[in-house]
C-alpha cells in the first residue's frame, strides 16, 4: 500500500486558536466551572478531551449561573447571544475565528448601506446561525445552484423582489469552493448589480480543497479524518469522489476497516481543518499495522498564518 499524506490538512489557524484558547481557560480558570457555547470545534476528539477536563458544552445560556466563564466557539455567534451574555454578568472569552468574524463585519457594514445579504451556507450550521443573527430579516440563507435561480421568481421577508433590491453576496466558511463559485455565478446572471463581497476568503478551506482534488487523481482511495458535523471535512470527501475515487470519512483510526483495502492500492489520507495530528497519525500507523505501507507527504501549499488569543483571557485573570 503506498499512502499520500496531503499537507497542508488538519488544523487551521482559527482552529489552532479556539483550541490553544480553551487550554488556556482551562489552565487558568482551574478552579471554575467553565461553559463553551457550542461545541468549541466539529471534532469528536477535541470535545471528549476538554469533557474530560470539566468543561460543559451547552446550546443555550439558560443553564450558566451568573458571573461563570462561558467561552463562544471558533464558529461565533450572534448578537442576542453576546446581549444574553452581558445581562447575566458573564465572563465572556470570544474563540470565534477571525475571518468568521470579518464576514460578521461584513454583514453589519452592508445592512447600514442599505443592502440585502444573500449569504450561501448551510442553514441550522453554527456558522451559519451566528452570522445570519446580524441581520436576520436582511439576510437570504440559500445552498444550491437551483435556490439561487429560485430567488428571481421569490420575495424576501419583507415581501420585496430581490431584483428591486441593493444586493450583497457573503458565505459560510467552510463551503465547498467549486460549488459556491457556481452558486455565484448564478447569482451573477440572475443579479448582474450584485456585489460579491471579498470578505468571504477562508484560506485553508481552499487550500485543503484544492490540495484534494490535485492528489485525489493519483490516488484509488481517500481517506478523510474528520468528524461527520465538520462541514469542512465533508466537503473534502465530496471533492474526493469528484475525482473518481472511493472516499470515506472517518472520527479516527477504530474506523478503519481492514477489509476496505486489498493492500496494493494508493490511499490519499488528509483531515478536515478541526481534526487533531495526533488522530491523523494513529490512522497512519493502523494501517501500518495491517499491510507493508510506503508513504510520502505532498506539500501544496505552505501555511503560515496564526491568530493572537483573545484578550479577554489576560483581562480576567488580572
Amino acid at each position: 500500500m503506498h499512502i499520500i499524506l496531503v499537507n497542508p490538512r488538519g488544523f487551521c489557524a482559527g482552529v489552532n486558536r479556539a483550541v490553544q484558547t480553551l487550554e488556556e481557560v482551562v489552565t487558568r480558570f482551574f478552579d471554575k466551572k467553565i461553559f463553551v457555547y457550542h461545541e468549541i470545534v466539529h471534532n469528536t476528539y477535541v470535545v471528549n478531551r476538554f469533557m474530560a477536563l470539566g468543561v460543559q458544552f451547552i446550546f443555550s445560556l439558560n443553564a450558566v449561573p451568573e458571573y461563570s466563564v462561558v467561552m463562544f466557539s471558533a464558529h461565533g455567534v450572534s448578537p442576542q447571544i453576546r446581549e444574553e451574555a452581558v445581562k447575566k454578568s458573564l465572563k465572556v472569552i470570544d474563540a470565534t475565528c477571525p475571518l468568521v468574524s470579518r464576514v460578521h463585519q461584513a454583514v453589519k457594514s452592508y445592512v447600514e448601506k442599505g443592502y440585502h445579504v444573500i449569504y450561501i451556507g448551510h442553514a441550522g450550521h453554527d456558522e451559519a446561525v451566528g452570522t445570519v443573527g446580524e441581520a436576520p430579516q436582511q439576510i437570504t440563507v440559500i445552498s444550491s445552484e437551483q435556490e439561487a435561480r429560485n430567488l428571481t421568481h421569490q420575495r424576501t421577508q419583507n415581501n420585496l423582489p430581490y431584483k428591486d433590491l441593493r444586493l450583497a453576496c457573503l458565505m459560510q466558511t467552510t463551503l465547498s469552493i467549486t460549488q459556491t463559485e457556481q452558486i455565484v455565478n448564478i447569482l451573477r446572471e440572475q443579479f448582474p448589480n450584485i456585489e460579491i463581497s471579498d470578505k468571504n476568503t477562508c484560506y485553508a478551506t481552499r487550500n485543503r480543497q484544492e490540495a484534494v482534488q490535485i492528489l485525489a487523481k493519483q490516488a484509488d482511495t481517500a481517506l478523510v479524518i474528520g468528524s461527520v458535523n465538520s462541514s469542512n471535512s465533508r466537503r473534502l470527501c465530496e471533492i474526493a469522489e469528484q475525482q473518481g475515487i472511493v472516499s470515506r470519512l472517518i472520527d479516527g483510526a477504530d474506523e478503519i476497516n481492514p477489509q476496505w483495502f486489498s493492500g496494493k492500492e494508493t490511499v490519499l489520507i488528509t483531515a478536515g481543518a478541526s481534526a487533531p495530528e495526533h488522530v491523523v497519525q494513529s490512522c497512519l500507523a493502523r494501517l501500518h499495522a495491517f499491510f507493508d505501507v510506503s508513504f510520502e507527504e505532498v506539500v501544496v501549499r505552505e501555511e503560515n498564518v496564526v491568530f493572537s488569543l483573545p484578550s479577554e483571557i489576560i483581562q480576567y485573570c488580572e
